[in-house]
């Protein structure tokens, strides 16, 4: 089809569909609010994984972690037989790397500590502050203060551990661990502040303290792992693929591992709502699909006179579905446009209001939610109205286009 006969196909279907302005009005409405309801509801989706996964990053895992080979595998069972060095080339050669923030250490520990008659067990990640100020943004301290130094003897406590201790900022603890040498050994600290992450479990059990202290306490010296933070998360693939290249192998005696695969919790979550928002679109497309069907239908009966006259004097079936099949491809065009432009300005308006949230399973607290909105989710949206109704226009446009010649006219007597 020339694109003028497009133009005049459309145009065409605009007339018609204006001739019944409260129907092609209805109609239109149920495409946009389709519209709206999707880029809504997969926006508030997409914004839980962008948070899930920015919180994860910035907690915990880091865009890339690096480690001795099998740390993951066989780590547990003799963590010490897997330490990084402190400071070595190839950790001043990664954070200067382009793309990277910085390379923050990370030494993991569990023993057990004490405050007066109470004593728990913990699990605890020896860190450097100055490095944790930037990698550890979903961190909140809700008492007290953060670390101050890597050499400092204090300590940090989750708000849940806190609890089980009795405890607050100012107090003095003993850790117990066992370090390399063998047997138990101790240190004392004092108790700068108590946190809560996105993790109820995790704050229950988990502190952190200074990796200089983490160190006497285990009488070793390194890290278990380099948390490698990057400019965006997007390159994560890019960067890890640099880093293997040149770092990892035999040669460099290092493996670098990317934020997704220690993400279970993610990647579970991501995969149980996209199959809900599968689900939910299929509901929207049916809805679109059997009301504009419906629609342009009533249309065809209502118009059997005017096909009958068309057919008898020469157009051709095929021109016939395509002038009814516009008319479903316009409604498509129109109420894409506008459930889009609509939803765009809800979204924004949602998230400048926000959203309370309550504390979802596993946390605390409560959150204020907010709509994400891309050029991807838009796209996806308007794609959907525009072939939905243009699905719907097909069985109407086919039903016109085969009838009978004589008993079409017959409806103008």
């Amino acid at each position: 089809m020339k694109a003028r006969d497009l133009l005049s196909g459309l145009g065409f279907a605009a007339r018609n569909l204006a001739r019944n302005r409260r129907r092609a009005s209805i109609a239109l409405l149920i495409v946009a609010v389709g519209v709206i309801a999707m880029v809504l509801a997969e926006g508030f989706v997409q914004w839980i994984f962008w948070a899930m996964r920015e919180g994860t990053i910035q907690s915990q895992l880091g865009h890339v972690q690096v480690v001795r080979p099998g740390y993951f595998k066989a780590g547990a069972a003799d963590p010490f037989a897997y330490l990084l060095p402190g400071e070595v080339e190839q950790r001043q050669a990664i954070e200067n790397h382009a793309g990277v923030k910085l390379v923050a250490p990370r030494l993991s520990l569990a023993g057990l500590i004490s405050h007066g008659e109470n004593t728990v067990s913990f699990l605890a990640d020896g860190v450097d502050p100055a490095k944790e100020a930037e990698l550890s943004k979903a961190f909140r301290i809700v008492e007290g203060r953060d670390l101050s130094a890597a050499d400092a003897p204090e300590v940090i406590l989750g708000r849940g551990l806190a609890r089980s201790l009795d405890v607050k900022p100012g107090a003095t603890v003993a850790l117990l661990a066992s370090p390399s040498t063998g047997g138990v050994n101790a240190v004392e600290a004092t108790v700068a502040g108590i946190f809560i992450t996105g993790s109820q479990a995790y704050d229950d059990s988990a502190l952190r303290l200074p990796i200089g202290l983490g160190q006497r306490l285990l009488r070793a010296e390194g890290a278990h792992a380099w948390l490698v933070l990057l400019d965006e998360t997007e390159h994560t693939d890019a960067r890890l693929a640099e880093f293997r290249t040149r770092y990892g192998g035999e040669a460099g005696g290092l493996e670098f591992v990317p934020w997704y695969e220690r993400a279970d919790f993610y990647n579970k979550t991501v995969s149980l709502f996209s199959k809900q928002m599968l689900v939910l679109r299929f509901i929207i497309a049916c809805i679109i699909v059997l009301s504009i069907s419906n629609m342009l239908v009533m249309n065809v009966l209502e118009r059997t006179g005017e096909i009958g006259t068309l057919l008898a004097i020469g157009f051709r079936r095929r021109r016939i579905l395509q002038l009814f099949a516009a008319e479903g491809l316009m409604l498509g065009l129109a109420g894409g446009l506008l459930g889009v432009t609509l939803g765009f300005g809800l979204a924004e308006l949602i998230s400048y209001v926000g959203i309370p949230m309550p504390p979802p399973p596993g946390m605390e607290e409560g959150y204020r939610g907010e709509v994400m909105v891309t050029w991807d989710l838009l796209l996806s949206a308007f794609a959907m109205a525009f072939l939905t109704t243009l699905l719907a226009g097909l069985y109407p446009a086919w039903k016109a286009s085969r009838m009978e010649i004589v008993n079409a006219l017959r409806h103008n007597i």
